[in-house]
């Protein structure tokens, strides 16, 4: 765990400056989409690929950022009806089985990967790994992300409990 925090925490920086320069890219790719199509009167053949590449990566990796941060969607009616120490082992096992997601995402993700190998995407020509390469990556962040959670100490309660507790 000593090193799964800092490492974690890490991730998770890394994570959210590579989302904030994701969507500046695709936001960019977009306007210049726009002003080749409607000022210059010719459609740029690249950008629409590129921003889609984009909001791939923010998709995908904003979820990852998501189990890290406790911002993904729930529903705690039944975990609410706990009582703190069961609000605690609940939080570890749904921790461990967001874990268990993104490292089966990541598996499946890989084997998908090897499968599409050597493709090209059709308007860049760029190597389809890239964006397939998306899916294992968050899938792995999840899984770091869910296990660091799970082991937190006292439990990965939401911050408002964790302060109770």
């Amino acid at each position: 765990m000593k090193l799964l925090g800092p490492l974690a925490r890490f991730l998770a920086a890394a994570t959210r400056y590579s989302i904030a320069l994701a969507a500046a890219l695709m936001l960019l790719a977009i306007l210049y989409q726009v002003f080749t199509r409607y000022v210059l009167g010719a459609a740029s053949y690249w950008s629409e690929e590129f921003a889609v590449l984009m909001f791939s990566w923010s998709v995908l990796a904003g979820l990852a950022l998501g189990v890290h941060e406790g911002f993904h969607v729930r529903l705690s009616l039944l975990t609410d009806a706990l009582p703190l120490a069961g609000r605690i082992t609940a939080e570890r096992v749904l921790d461990l089985a967001t874990a268990f997601l993104g490292a089966f995402l990541a598996w499946s993700g890989w084997r998908f990967l090897d499968m599409t190998s050597g493709s090209v995407s059709a308007a860049i020509g760029y190597p389809v790994e890239i964006l397939n390469a998306l899916a294992p990556i968050a899938g792995a962040l999840m899984a770091v992300f869910g296990l660091e959670r799970a082991l937190r100490p006292g439990g990965a309660l939401p911050a408002d409990e964790a302060e109770i507790a």
